[in-house]
Order: C-alpha cells, then structure tokens, then sequence
C-alpha cells in the first residue's frame, strides 16, 4: 500500500483530510504538533482518532519560545467575531508565523525517511481566518520547495503534497465527512480549549465564539444539522 503523511491537528478538516486520504488508498502516517498551544485538548483529539482509524502516528513536541501569535499566549484574549462573515476579511491574531512551512518540513523529512508517495494537509481557503499560509498559491510555491530541497527531488522523484479542502465551504467538508463516516465527535477545532458544560462538569464543550467554532458552526449550519459537541 501507498503511504502518505497527514498532518492531523484534530480538528474538523485535518480528520476529513485524514480519512480522505485513506479512502484513496493510502496507508496514513499522522503527525500531530505540540508546539506550545493555549490547550491539549486538540491534541488528545488526533491522537484518539489516529488510535481509531488505526494509524501510525508521531507526536512532535518543540515551542516556539518567541511567541507572535494569541494561540501561544494565554494571557492575551482571542479575537471575537460577532459572525462568520466577517472572518478572513484581516490576518487575524491567531495566526502563528509560519507555522505551516514549519509543519510541512517536518512531514517533508518524515516522507523521504519512510519513502511516502504523498503529503496530506486539510488546508481551507474559502470558509478560512484569512492565513497566508493556507492560500493555493503558497501550496504551489511549497510543492517546488519540495522539489529543490530534498534527494528525492533531485533523483527526479516527487513527494506529492495534496490539499484536498483547499477550495471547499466548510459545509462541503462537512458533506464530505459525512459520507466518509469521520467521527465529527472525536473531532476539537475550539482556539480556546472549550468551557465547563454547566450540567456536566466533566465535559467540556467548545466556546461557540472563537473564529474556528464560527466557521465550523456555520458549516453545519448549513449542512442542516448539529454538531455532535453540542449534543
């Protein structure tokens, strides 16, 4: 079987990427990042659905000690839109310098170490908080990095980088994870690491606020049906 490396943060898009890319016949190897974010609860996320799809997987841990971004400060406040139509109108404070050329790096290595034919990231440019670093065209600039950069590149050989999201509404990806069965349960895309449910105190559920819980929330909105962390 093929092997592919998926960079899995947990959330809504990198789990449909992940179970897309198993439905295409790869045989996924995940990566999920610990870099220093306000919460884990991401993190326990992918790894529970790395266990459930039954995949090999690497948690990478590293800081980003010079910080630059909301998500590596608690003590700063997360921006707050009132809807998700006014999202991705500015770079917004949660963006984190580079943080994808950082992770696609590492997965670069990762797949020339394990000879994989492919990279898998769940990168957005329509429902999106405005990232340069999720847009067509810097996939486009990072695939002849991958080229230039790396043995496998001057041997002529390539390591596809996929972004099968990219430009989908997340109503599509959705959809999308629908029909490949993701378990949207297991799944966590709240900034802020969620808030005590008032009647169970040992669940947690997303703040509803942030500007991923907007974007996710609008697309099942749009889809026409609730999000299981609501349930």
């Amino acid at each position: 079987m093929k092997k592919a490396v998926v960079l899995l943060s947990g959330g809504l898009d990198s789990t449909v990427t992940l179970y897309w890319a198993k439905n295409k016949g790869y045989q996924p190897y995940c990566l999920i990042f610990d870099y220093g974010q306000r919460h884990r609860r991401e993190i326990s996320s992918a790894i529970k659905i790395a266990k459930k799809i039954n995949c090999k997987y690497h948690l990478l841990k590293f800081t980003l000690p010079w910080g630059g971004s909301t998500l590596l400060d608690k003590k700063t406040n997360l921006p707050q839109q009132k809807n998700a139509e006014e999202i991705g109108k500015n770079i917004p404070s949660t963006y984190v310098p580079a943080r994808n050329t950082i992770f696609l790096s590492f997965a670069l290595s990762y797949a020339e170490v394990i000879k994989a034919e492919a990279i898998f990231i769940g990168a957005n440019a329509l429902d999106y908080s405005g990232y340069p670093d999720c847009r067509p065209e810097y996939y486009t600039a990072f695939r002849e990095v991958a080229k230039k950069g790396t043995k496998i590149g001057q041997e002529k050989k390539e390591i596809k980088i996929y972004t099968p999201l990219i430009r989908k509404t997340k109503a599509e990806i959705v959809k999308l994870g629908m029909k490949l069965k993701v378990p949207f349960a297991l799944t966590w895309s709240c900034y802020a690491g969620g808030e005590p449910f008032r009647t169970e105190p040992f669940r947690v559920n997303p703040c509803g606020k942030c500007d991923s819980c907007l974007l996710r929330n609008k697309g099942f909105r749009e889809v026409g049906i609730i999000d299981p962390l609501f349930l």
